[in-house]
């Protein structure tokens, strides 16, 4: 009955089918953007600086982003994000067909990065508009396991596109998916998003101060919340590291294995199987298991995986150990995003998961930097050996708070209810939110 149910959503049926053709295309872009870079360049540096240019502009939007997605109309936001990225993406095998220029790539992806950030959060927020509660983390994992399809087929077929046509090629189709999913968006309605009832909640002037607000608000509810101040905190050390590691991955094939560009699309899209893999049974694990032994059993299986792979000089093994790391990876992420919509109130919803992303993101631009810029200098074996012993570190760490539980979803602790407008707490409350809210 459970499935029945959710696969007679008409709505999330049509946001699931176009966000999967949406992902194949995004697959592309992740192969070919930095292997354009490598083409031009050579370097390992630029590829991760652009991944920190992009990263940047990420956390930026992050502080505003929430807001939006709780104040207006979460299904135009989507269609806005994807007819920019249309444009932009669509920019890039134009100008490239004129003249090679490495600037156009960091100012694409700057903007870009703007749209595909407001679209993570408020893509978030649809989910719960979309289905029932209780339906969040099978519905998770169905769009989960429908990307991650997309990600094995798609690094391949980049890859393959990207060695007879170039790389543009490549990029040209990923901005084609963004038109896509515009056409599919506009054939899906959303439920209202469930507000306080006061009048005062309803008012311009509390609109108006949510706006202001809104990470101050999403980072309070985090810091309220056990479970989520220690995620917080955790995968702000995690994200440092595993920015740029798509790029470290794809270094380490091309150069530190000699491989073309072909067999690092077939190695990615075969990483995408662990991902397809984490989706599939996550409910399953979570139901189990629990959340505690899901979450730290998938950071351990990454650390392991990384070690790894930074002593290894076969393909084969590459490849396994790189799609371990992308099942662990995606275990703990649906986890942890699902278990976020299930504690947070749907009209909180976006301001919290735009402080989650933005507070343990802060980070990350500079770890892709400094991470990409060491291994280019050192090599794979000496920086992958250390993310593996931080992660290590995490998992025990974690072993230590709320995360460890079986169920946090039934003593996790939300804002009163009673307090109107989403008001910031009272000073004395809010001072730890910047320093420790964390995801």
């Amino acid at each position: 009955m459970f499935a029945r149910s959710l696969w007679s959503n008409r709505d999330f049926s049509v946001f699931w089918a176009v966000q999967a053709l949406s992902e194949v295309g995004n697959a592309f872009s992740l192969v070919a953007l930095p292997l354009l870079v490598l083409h031009t360049t050579g370097s390992a540096a630029q590829m991760g600086l652009l991944t920190a240019v992009a990263g940047a502009t990420s956390l930026l939007t992050g502080l505003v982003g929430g807001a939006w997605a709780d104040r207006f109309d979460r299904r135009r936001l989507l269609m806005l994000c994807d007819a920019a990225r249309l444009v932009l993406y669509g920019a890039i095998p134009v100008c490239w067909a004129l003249s090679p220029q490495i600037w156009l790539l960091y100012v694409v992806m700057a903007l870009a990065s703007v749209f595909e950030m407001l679209f993570k959060i408020t893509y978030v927020t649809a989910v719960a508009n979309l289905v029932d509660k209780e339906q969040i983390v099978a519905a998770n994992g169905r769009l989960e396991a429908t990307n991650a399809i997309a990600y094995i087929a798609g690094p391949a077929l980049a890859g393959v596109v990207a060695g007879f046509f170039g790389p543009t090629a490549a990029v040209a189709i990923n901005a084609g998916s963004f038109g896509i999913s515009l056409v599919g968006l506009a054939f899906i309605r959303f439920r209202p998003i469930a507000r306080p009832s006061t009048d005062e909640a309803e008012s311009k002037e509390a609109r108006a101060q949510d706006l202001r607000s809104g990470f101050r608000v999403g980072a309070a509810f985090l810091w309220r919340t056990p479970v989520l101040r220690a995620l917080t905190m955790l995968l702000t050390v995690t994200t440092f590291l595993s920015l740029g590691m798509t790029d470290v991955f794809i270094y380490h094939l091309r150069h530190g294995l000699g491989q073309d560009e072909r067999t690092v699309g077939y190695v990615l899209g075969l990483a995408g199987l662990g991902t397809c893999a984490a989706a599939a049974v996550t409910a399953r694990l979570r139901r189990s298991w629990g959340f505690g032994p899901c979450w730290l059993g998938a950071m351990s299986l990454c650390s392991v995986s990384v070690l790894v792979l930074g002593g290894t000089g076969q393909v084969s093994v590459a490849a396994v150990t790189i799609c371990l790391y992308s099942f662990g990876m995606a275990l703990a992420g649906v986890c942890s995003m699902s278990l976020r919509q299930q504690v947070t109130p749907d009209h909180l919803l976006g301001r919290v998961t735009s402080a989650f992303w933005t507070i343990h993101g802060s980070l990350a631009p500079l770890g892709a930097a400094l991470l990409t810029a060491l291994v280019g200098r050192l090599g794979t074996r000496g920086p992958l050996t250390a993310v593996a012993v931080v992660f290590l570190a995490v998992v025990a760490a974690a072993a230590f708070t709320p995360i460890r539980q079986r169920h946090p979803e039934q003593t996790a602790v939300p804002l009163p209810q009673t307090r109107p407008t989403d008001a910031p707490l009272p000073r004395e409350e809010s001072h730890g939110d910047d320093a420790e809210a964390r995801r």
